[in-house]
């Protein structure tokens, strides 16, 4: 379980607003980490495209797996136990993964 790898998740049970349901995700949390933890850091995407400011979108390619033109969601930032990841679909370049720091990292000062 890499940084940058790409997961079919289980979201469920949520509540409120948050992302729910069986949707794929980027492993951000970092790989020597991931080796030594029970749980990683994950970046939820969807389909139905917000276009918010900054956030990552993705269109399917052989890398990374992804059926759908997606959208990461850094808002939605989680930690979620490793038995909520089910396939490995694919996962992205490094300069994606920076993407994915940048859209955080504005959050966190906003």
């Amino acid at each position: 379980m890499n940084q940058g790898d790409i997961y079919e998740i289980f979201l469920d049970p949520t509540l409120g607003s948050q992302q729910s349901g069986r949707r794929p995700a980027i492993i951000l949390s970092g790989t020597g980490i991931n080796k030594i933890t029970k749980t990683v850091i994950v970046v939820p995407l969807t389909t139905q495209l917000k276009h918010y400011q900054d956030n990552l979108i993705l269109k399917p390619t052989l890398k990374n797996g992804l059926k759908k033109t997606s959208e990461a969601l850094p808002i939605h930032i989680r930690a979620i136990d490793k038995t909520r990841l089910k396939n490995k679909v694919g996962n992205i370049e490094r300069s994606e993964i920076e993407v994915l720091k940048k859209s955080l990292d504005k959050i966190l000062k906003y």
